[in-house]
Order: C-alpha cells, then structure tokens, then sequence
C-alpha cells in the first residue's frame, strides 16, 4: 500500500509523519518548527530521505493561513516565512515528489468527513474552538474555499453588534476559550495571563460563580454561533473540535441551549445536529492526507 508524507506546520512545532492511503499512521513525531523558508525545505527533504525505503504518492501539508489551489499561502500566521512564496512548488522542487497544501482548518473537516464523525456525510461543518474560532465548509464531500478563500471562516461573524471594535464582537471574541479567560480576568480584576481555560473550568466545577456565569455566556455564543451556520448553510451535522471539545459535559450543555436558542425563535423549526470531532491532535494530517487523495484523484 502506497504512503503519504505528511506535515502539519505550526507556529511552535512541525508534526510529521507517514499515513498510509487509508488513513491510517505508520509513524509521526515532531520538531521545534524552522526560524527559516530554507530550513523548512531543509527538513522536508531529510524526511523524504528517512523514509526512503517506503513507497510514497507524495507529500501533503496542513497549514495555517487561506491556501490557494496552485500552492500559495495567503493571510499571516506565526510562521510568516510560508506567506508570499510557492509553498508546494518549492516542496516539489526541493524533493521531486507531488505535493498538495491544505488550510489546517479544512483539514480538520476533511479528516471527519473521511474517517471520523462526518464520515458517509457530505455537507459538513466544523467549528474549531482555541484562542479563536476556526472553521471548515464541507460542500458536496470537499471544501469550500469561496471566493476569496475565506469559505468556513466562522470566527469572522459578528454575534455581538454593540461597541463594534470592542473586542468582544465576532464569534472569535465572544465564543472561544479565551473569551472565557477575558470575561473571568475581567470581573476579578486579574492578568489574563495568570489564567486558563481548564482553571476556569475547575473553579466553576468548585462551585466559582464568576467562573460559572463565563462559561454559561460562552456556551449561549457558542449556541447562537451554531444556530447561525445552520441556518446560512443547512449542513447535515456540524462539529466542534479543539481541546475543549473533549468536555463530555460541554457538549450536553451545548445540545441544551441550542435546544433553548431555537425554542425562542418563533419560525425556527430545525435543530442544528451537533457532535464532536473525532480526532484531535492527528486531525491536520490525516485530513491533509485526505486532500492530497482528492486532488490526486481529480488532476
């Protein structure tokens, strides 16, 4: 059976690893990502010739920022050296191989649709929570970039419309784990910094009503976040991921409210399906995996 070679860039860390075509992991690591475009390539090519001896279609790669079909990254992230430059023409170059370049975001929908929560589905959402909210759109089983590659970027909408520019507007300021942390830092006069998503959440578990209130906001933004992608897009199920996805209680809170979000709309009549993502950290690869499957089959 044929490999794939398979990177997921991040601003601290490189995952790699090899995937085989039916998704499953042979191997992966990970190294303290390269201060250089030129050590990038560097690298790359060191793994091809790791792993040399194992018959590999090509390379793929999951990455931050809006990537465009011909190999180009746009936008800015914390890797800024794979902006401006011919990312998958520069990878072929440096390693002879076949390489396609993935949103991270998208390749989180694609690992779902291909293995995970959303597989046999073919319209599909993902909310990725963190420091911001990420997202996919799943058309038709591929993604849907649009048209200026900003398809599935949910973090984007406006749920809050008073003081506009207030940083606490999008779904990214007022539903992510750090919108928790600012409402809690907030309230208690703290460093946002002395504080954190999974403290907050044990403090509420101990009974902490600022902490309480925090969270029951994020989850009621989080509910009108979702009721609104239903309702834009109509998918069959949406899905959230990110670390705090994996709250067994978040996600009965979650079904909950969007329950009571859709109850107080008087011609709402559908409930958005809701569920979790099933991979976590491997997501971007496998996913990445997927897409190269994709276009490979399409080109």
């Amino acid at each position: 059976m044929a490999n794939v070679l398979t990177f997921d860039l991040g601003g601290t860390y490189i995952k790699y690893g090899l995937i085989d075509t039916e998704g499953h992991i042979l191997h992966k690591n990970f190294m303290q990502t390269p201060s250089t475009l030129e050590d990038l390539l560097m690298f790359i090519k060191s793994k091809v010739l790791t792993y040399t001896n194992k018959e590999m279609k090509g390379i793929a790669v999951s990455a931050p920022g809006s990537v465009s079909e011909d190999g180009f990254i746009y936008g800015s992230s914390a890797i800024p050296y794979i902006h401006g430059p011919n990312i998958k023409h520069l990878i072929e170059k440096e390693t002879g191989l076949a390489t396609q370049v993935e949103n991270d975001a998208n390749c989180v929908g694609l690992a779902e649709v291909w293995k995970g929560s959303a597989k046999g589905k073919k319209d599909v959402c993902v909310v990725v929570i963190g420091t911001g909210i990420g997202g996919a759109l799943i058309k038709n089983g591929i993604v849907h970039k649009g048209n200026t590659l900003h398809g599935g970027e949910f973090g984007y909408m406006i749920l809050n419309p008073h003081n506009l520019s207030s940083g606490m507007n999008t779904f990214s300021e007022v539903a992510s784990t750090y919108s928790i942390i600012k409402r809690v830092a907030s309230e208690k006069q703290l460093e946002i910094s002395s504080l954190t998503g999974e403290k907050i959440f044990t403090l509420a578990d101990q009974g902490d009503k600022v902490c309480e209130r925090a969270i029951s906001e994020f989850i009621t933004m989080l509910s009108i976040g979702i009721y609104n992608i239903q309702y834009a897009l109509d998918p069959e199920i949406i899905l959230i991921g990110g670390g705090i996805s994996a709250r067994d209680d978040l996600l009965l809170r979650l079904r909950k409210e969007i329950d009571r979000v859709v109850g107080m709309v008087d011609v709402a009549t559908i409930v958005p399906r809701v569920d979790r993502c099933t991979f976590h950290a491997d997501a971007n690869m496998i996913g990445a995996v997927y897409h190269f499957l994709q276009r490979q089959k399409n080109d």
